[in-house]
C-alpha cells in the first residue's frame, strides 16, 4: 500500500509521534510525503520515505497527481485548521481528489489512528471491491 504523509507546520510534531507509534505498520508500506514532513519522519523513525517538494512549493500538488494516477492508497494529512495556509487552494484540491478517487483521508490524529489500525487489520481492500479492478472514479 502506498501511504502519503502530510502535516502543516504546527502538526509536524504530531505526525512524528504518529509515525513513531505506528512504525510497525508503516514499515510494511511505501511512504510518500511532502518535503519537510518526510524528512522529519525519516530522521525520527528511520523509515524510508519518498519526499516531494514542500507543500507550499508544489508538494501537495505532486501527491495530488499521484492520487489522480492511482498511485496513492491512503492519505494522512494532519492539517492545522486554525491557521491560514498560503497554499489553501492546493490543500482543497488534494482533499477533493481524495474524494473523487475514493482514497481514505485522515485529517486529524484520531482518524489517522483508525485508518492505520484498519490497514493493519486488512480492511483496506475496499478499493478493489468498489472498482473490481478498474481504478477510475465511479461514474454518477
Amino acid at each position: 500500500m502506498k501511504i502519503a504523509l502530510i502535516a502543516h507546520d504546527r502538526k509536524k510534531t504530531l505526525m512524528i509521534k504518529l509515525a513513531t507509534a505506528y512504525k510497525h505498520i508503516l514499515e510494511k508500506h511505501e511512504l510518500y510525503a511532502t518535503g519537510t514532513t518526510g524528512m522529519k519522519v525519516m530522521e525520527a523513525t528511520g523509515l524510508p520515505v519518498h519526499c516531494f517538494k514542500s507543500g507550499p512549493l508544489g508538494g501537495d500538488q505532486q501527491i495530488g497527481a499521484m492520487i489522480s494516477e492511482d498511485n496513492i492508497d491512503l492519505v494522512i494529512f494532519l492539517r492545522d485548521p486554525l491557521s491560514a495556509q498560503p497554499h489553501e487552494p492546493d490543500v482543497t484540491a488534494l482533499i477533493r481528489l481524495s474524494d473523487v478517487y475514493e482514497i481514505p483521508l485522515a485529517t486529524n490524529i484520531g482518524s489517522a489512528e483508525i485508518l492505520l489500525r484498519g490497514v493493519e487489520a486488512g480492511f483496506a481492500d475496499f478499493r478493489e471491491v468498489i472498482h473490481e479492478g478498474d481504478r477510475r472514479p465511479l461514474a454518477f
